[in-house]
């Protein structure tokens, strides 16, 4: 049975579509919360998959949050070895930070559904759905490319959404993960955050309404293709 280590920073933002994708086929996933149990870098490398999964802060906050540091180094370990991992949002940024990239705060927050700007290459990835079919984003930081890596998709406030390198490193800052049917813990969770930046849960709950359902399914599908070539 193939392992799978989940990395999560709060409880909401969760593996969600890509939770029965994993369990479909046949992996053993165990969640390890990093605020509250240091990341040992040589557990992290044995998995077969390891998924970063998003968060709140920013991976540049060490001082207020020293987990950081750990977190950073475990997935440097294993990015070195060069073994399955999949970064979303917070993920790809400590994934990008691990690999020597600048991540710092964007121009402006990115939060609510819509499309990417995908490139040749995230076309031949398969994003290319998400060319017309919204994503959902929910951010506020942007990670510089990292060296060796292949841009994938971006937007305007954010020019690089997606990152690989080979077809087994994969960080989307985008949430293609999302269950449209659980964006209530998302509204209630960043609620400080919405509230900063002048955003109203109400719009985004429609929008989850709207596309959200359509997002989830094409996620579920792009996750699955990617999960089916790295196992090959």
């Amino acid at each position: 049975m193939p392992s799978c280590i989940a990395v999560r920073h709060v409880a909401f933002e969760d593996l969600g579509v890509l939770g029965p994708l994993l369990a479909e086929r046949g992996y053993d996933v165990s969640c390890i919360e990093a605020p509250l149990v240091p990341l040992d870098a040589g557990s992290l490398v044995a998995a077969d998959l390891v998924v970063v999964l998003g968060g709140p802060i920013g991976v540049y906050e060490e001082e207020a949050y020293p987990f950081v540091i750990g977190e950073t180094a475990a997935i440097a370990a294993r990015l070195a070895a060069r073994k399955p991992t999949l970064g979303i949002c917070l993920g790809a940024q400590f994934m990008a930070k691990a690999l020597g990239a600048t991540v710092a705060p964007g121009s402006a927050k990115e939060i609510g559904y819509k499309p990417l700007d995908v490139t040749e290459e995230g076309r031949a990835a398969g994003l290319g759905e998400f060319a017309t079919t919204p994503v959902l984003h929910w951010h506020g930081d942007n990670l510089d490319l990292p060296a060796g890596a292949t841009r994938l998709a971006a937007t305007a406030p954010c020019p690089n959404q997606a990152f690989a390198i080979g077809p087994s490193i994969l960080g989307l800052q985008f949430h293609i993960e999302v269950d449209p049917e659980k964006i209530e813990t998302w509204l209630v969770g960043h609620t400080v955050e919405l509230g900063k930046a002048g955003l109203d849960p109400r719009t985004l709950r429609s929008q989850a309404a709207s596309v959200g359902r359509a997002t989830a399914e094409k996620g579920r599908a792009f996750l699955g293709r990617w999960l089916d070539g790295v196992a090959r």
